[in-house]
């Protein structure tokens, strides 16, 4: 088990300096810079400016450097004091701004993971056991329009169901009054009421995918001959289901546990624009639109350790789920 840790966490490392220097080539392909889109920007507003001032903006955000040695300085930065570079376009550092919307995004991406486990396993479990079911029918009616119906559009048609019927907030994680406010329990009720429209929206389509997932690797078990056996020598229903093919069909479920976590991250950002959340999704869109290159590959850094650290978590969850995985 710790020598199983150990390989993961050096495979973590490797992954996350090659993720870092393929970030920084593609970030960095795009014609042109920060400082030239900057410049003119100025020049279409009639604002002329000369070459010496261009060359002291380049000196300024280090874009006069070669490529390899604007890369190690910003790998370098990370490595030995935490510094992740200065976003040019905030004129901020990046850790500084990462971490103001570090809390909400992770905060929105639990939520809608727990949702997304929480509706699919269930609905996943019965809509296998109750085949061709008017149960069942509704299920896959649902999984196909979860998929199929665009993120912005279902949490515009969210937003005002509930804002009209219920009264619930539109858009943002706090009311007003509540966003400086202490911690108290009308505080969190008010981030509750925020929160289940971008939880529902952003959890949908991952919800419907896994529930087609569920349903056709337990079919799959169902039908095989062990279980046909125990259920001919009279075992109950119910602890058939989930003492043997619940426990073999749910490897594919927990495997999501990797890529679902970033992916909600990064697919939530049109419904972060939309709902005006302050997350890393509208940051990073906005570093990208503007060659913001530190801000843009710190965040991309980010998501793929939340990938590799939910990748190795689903590992575990595997071995534990299943005894035929071992840690060998």
């Amino acid at each position: 088990m710790i020598n199983y840790c150990i390989r993961r966490l050096l495979y973590m490392v490797i992954s996350l300096v090659a993720m870092s220097f393929f970030a920084f080539v593609l970030i960095s392909l795009p014609p042109g810079s920060y400082v030239e889109r900057y410049v003119e920007g100025l020049r279409l507003s009639g604002e002329e400016i000369d070459e010496s001032t261009i060359e002291a903006l380049k000196l300024r955000y280090g874009l006069g450097q070669p490529f390899h040695i604007r890369y190690f300085k910003w790998v370098s930065g990370i490595l030995l004091r935490g510094d992740f570079g200065r976003s040019f376009a905030w004129e901020k550092p990046v850790k500084r701004l990462i971490m103001e919307r570090l809390q909400a995004t992770l905060l929105i991406a639990l939520s809608s993971v727990l949702f997304v486990y929480i509706v699919s396993i269930p609905i996943g479990i019965y809509s296998a056991t109750h085949q061709y079911s008017p149960g069942d029918y509704i299920a896959t009616i649902g999984g196909f329009l979860g998929l199929s119906i665009p993120n912005f559009l279902f949490a515009l048609f969210l937003m005002y169901f509930l804002f009209k019927y219920f009264g619930f907030p539109p858009g943002e994680l706090f009311s007003h009054e509540y966003v400086d406010a202490p911690w108290n329990i009308a505080k969190m009720l008010d981030l509750f009421k925020h929160l289940i429209v971008p939880v529902i929206v952003i959890g949908t389509a991952g919800t419907a995918g896994l529930i087609r997932t569920l349903r056709a690797a337990l079919l799959d078990e169902l039908g095989k001959q062990y279980v046909v056996t125990a259920r001919a020598k009279g075992l109950s229903e119910r602890i058939l289901i989930f003492k043997y093919p619940v426990r073999v069909a749910i490897n594919p479920v927990i495997s999501t546990v990797g890529w679902i976590f970033p992916h909600i991250i990064s697919g939530g950002t049109i419904v972060a624009i939309v709902l005006n959340l302050p997350t890393l999704g509208p940051l990073l869109l906005g570093a990208l639109m503007n060659e913001d290159m530190y801000l843009a590959g710190s965040i991309v850094l980010i998501q793929t350790f939340l990938m590799l650290v939910g990748t190795f978590i689903s590992d575990i969850l595997l071995v534990l789920a299943d005894p035929r995985i071992r840690y060998e």
